[in-house]
């Protein structure tokens, strides 16, 4: 479970990147803050219970932020 911390790190350091490259610094900045989240959590040897509970909380977090954006603060 660690490791795959470690690799949601490696990916949202990519989309990360990618954001940058597109001039997207708000982005940008929200995914390396992301990333370095999961890389820390990573290398904290955490038993699997507490990771399956942390990533739960973090798709909780993220889903309702993405929604309320996209519902509230998008214009159509």
């Amino acid at each position: 479970m660690p490791r795959m911390f470690r690799v949601l790190g490696f990916w949202t350091l990519v989309i990360g990147l990618m954001a940058l490259a597109g001039d997207m610094y708000t982005m940008a900045l929200l995914f390396f803050f992301q990333t370095a989240a999961f890389v820390i959590l990573g290398y904290m040897n955490l038993s699997e219970r507490a990771y399956i509970l942390l990533f739960w909380g973090y798709m909780i977090l993220s889903f309702t932020g993405f929604t309320y954006w996209s519902f509230f603060q998008m214009d159509i």
